[in-house]
């Protein structure tokens, strides 16, 4: 099974250019979509339903063309949800939890809290909820998956300029705890686990044009229970595929 997550800032955008035929040549088990910018009615038909998926989106309801998560996969899930969180945390559409026999899976897009100290605050009280959830689910003895853009690069090996960016926000100290705290919780970063010292971005800031020189951060992640290890394959970056500031990451696990 191929697990791929996305953020893709900006579904319409990426379908008008072209990229969307990326996932129709991938064809992934599931596809993880993150900052849709989206409500399913804007999107085109042969977006909102793919002949072989089912197809589940979340989308802002605190502002329109902002943030938003989408899940498609092959097979039905038992069970959907979306309002899993305290309900300050919901309005902005950035999560999806979808129940398969075996796992269950979190689509996230977590805050970038870069816009005010405020904003900021938001956003590490997003990590705390989100974690005492998850959490809470793991201690029920389930399987967990969660994916997306987590918007934080943990080690210095995360980023390309980790001396210039440590007071900006992606890099604070406090950001880099909250994913010492996941770790600790039992959650295990699959790439990292797979490939301890192997250097690779998932985002690259448009403006400067720092994908052209590989200056980019991994902010995209796959965590999992431990106890789903054995069943991992792989966990790839897929820096070749282009369409939005970030690249697609894929887990492959065995049945």
């Amino acid at each position: 099974m191929r697990i791929t997550s996305w953020n893709v800032n900006g579904l319409r955008s990426l379908y008008l250019q072209g990229y969307w035929k990326w996932f129709g040549e991938n064809a992934p088990d599931i596809l993880c979509l993150q900052e849709i910018k989206s409500e399913v009615a804007q999107l085109a038909p042969d977006v909102q339903k793919i002949e072989g998926y089912f197809s589940y989106f979340n989308s802002s309801r605190a502002r329109k063309g902002y943030s938003g998560v989408a899940i498609y996969t092959k097979k039905e899930p038992k069970e959907v949800k979306y309002d899993v969180l305290p309900a300050e945390f919901n309005e902005e559409g950035r999560l999806i939890e979808a129940t398969f026999d075996d796992f269950v899976l979190l689509n996230v897009y977590f805050p970038n809290g870069g816009r005010s100290p405020e904003r900021l605050d938001y956003k590490l009280r997003y990590y705390d909820a989100f974690l005492e959830y998850v959490t809470g689910l793991k201690n029920e003895g389930k399987t967990i998956i969660f994916c997306g853009d987590v918007n934080v690069a943990h080690e210095e090996i995360d980023l390309a300029c980790p001396r210039e960016n440590q007071d900006h926000t992606g890099f604070l100290p406090e950001e880099r705890a909250w994913v010492d705290e996941v770790v600790n919780a039992g959650f295990v970063d699959i790439f990292r686990h797979l490939y301890p010292n192997k250097v690779l971005y998932t985002y690259w800031d448009q403006i400067t044009r720092a994908r052209d020189r590989n200056i980019g951060w991994r902010l995209d992640y796959f965590f999992a229970t431990s106890d789903l290890l054995s069943r991992v394959t792989d966990c790839r970056i897929l820096n070749d595929v282009y369409g939005s500031d970030h690249c697609p990451v894929e887990m492959e696990i065995s049945a």
